[in-house]
């Protein structure tokens, strides 16, 4: 009898993520970004079982990533399995291969590119999260690769938070540190690596003032210290980062303006295995501006056309991209027959 009560309170549920992005890519004029299209679908289905009314949940699935082409070539398919506990007090920890979506927010692309999150959808290692209506905070590592003969470990450590403080006034930050440790091989000049990023921010909702959907302005101080153990000394830089969004109905704007040293000095010579923010962050001076276009957007759908144009001091961009986020689970097909809670939410795009 105490066998079976535990299994009574079982139960069943599922996701379908599916998401599709064209983005082209103009006017880069460097080697750090090229010119070049992407344009791939992504299918990431996931079945799993909750036990004490959600307490517990154990998960399993795959992400298929595949180019738009004629063949299967260039496609990758990655496992999903994850145990996620659920407390009433606002704590989560979550352990295993987990889904990025888990995240409370977006990590910012100056911590982690465009590029990257197409391709690298889980965090492989644990999550630790304490969310509550004031705010949130969040620590996880992410073991990025494993050592070989040829292939070097990495892993990630990062921790985010944002608290309302008083009205419209929130504070918080990021913190990020990122390993590249010796593969077995270890060629000659192969040295292990270490990247510190450090991000207070200071944030302010003005939605309530303005006939906006949404008003919001950050701003805040970017410290990165970078080292390559084998000349043994740290390489410390840091700058200026200032973000605003405003949305008006199917309309969003987003602004992000940085101002200072270059923030990955060995990004030139390690790229992403080290360093993952967008090597636009590269330049002393870079803005970043998105227009967006929701041409559908409620619970279930994302489908958004925007605009994104790139000014450092010497170089321009300009990205074009459409992409679709569909995104239904258990607790969702439950309720798909009311249709003021299916129009009432929104699904955030993923990239």
């Amino acid at each position: 009898m105490f066998c079976i009560l535990p299994l009574a309170a079982q139960e069943v549920e599922w996701s379908v993520d599916a998401s599709m992005l064209l983005n082209n890519r103009e006017g880069g004029q460097d080697e750090a970004t090229p010119d070049q299209t992407f344009a791939f679908i992504r299918l990431a289905p996931e079945v799993g079982v909750s036990l004490m009314d959600g307490s517990h949940v154990l998960r399993a699935g795959a992400v298929w990533y595949q180019p738009m082409i004629d063949n299967m070539q260039g496609y990758k398919v990655l496992p999903t399995v994850y145990y996620r506990y659920n407390s009433d007090n606002g704590w989560h920890v979550t352990a295993g291969m987990m889904p990025r979506t888990l995240m409370v927010k977006r990590t910012p692309r100056y911590m982690w590119s465009d590029s990257l999150a197409y391709c690298q959808p889980n965090i492989r290692g644990v999550m630790t999260q304490y969310i509550t209506p004031a705010g949130y905070a969040e620590a996880l590592v992410d073991w990025r690769q494993m050592q070989t003969e040829h292939q070097r470990e990495a892993f990630t450590i990062m921790a985010n938070t944002d608290w309302r403080i008083t009205g419209p006034l929130s504070l918080g930050g990021h913190v990020q540190y990122s390993h590249l440790a010796m593969s077995g091989a270890h060629a000659p000049g192969e040295h292990v690596n270490d990247d510190v990023l450090i991000n207070p921010m200071a944030s302010i909702d003005l939605t309530r003032y303005t006939l906006l959907d949404s008003l919001r302005l950050s701003a805040g101080s970017i410290v990165t210290m970078e080292r390559d153990r084998g000349m043994d000394e740290w390489i410390n830089h840091a700058g200026f980062i200032a973000t605003a969004t405003a949305r008006w109905r199917w309309l969003q704007l987003d602004e992000t303006f940085y101002a200072g040293k270059d923030l990955m000095p060995l990004y030139p010579a390690l790229g992403s295995q080290l360093v993952q923010g967008d090597p636009y962050y590269h330049n002393k001076i870079y803005s970043r501006t998105d227009l967006s276009f929701y041409v559908v957007s409620n619970r279930f759908v994302d489908l958004t056309g925007s605009l994104t144009f790139h000014a450092t001091d010497n170089k321009c961009g300009f990205w074009q991209q459409i992409s679709c986020r569909f995104y239904i689970d258990s607790h969702m097909w439950n309720r798909r027959h009311d249709r003021s809670y299916l129009k009432s939410g929104r699904l955030q795009p993923l990239y």
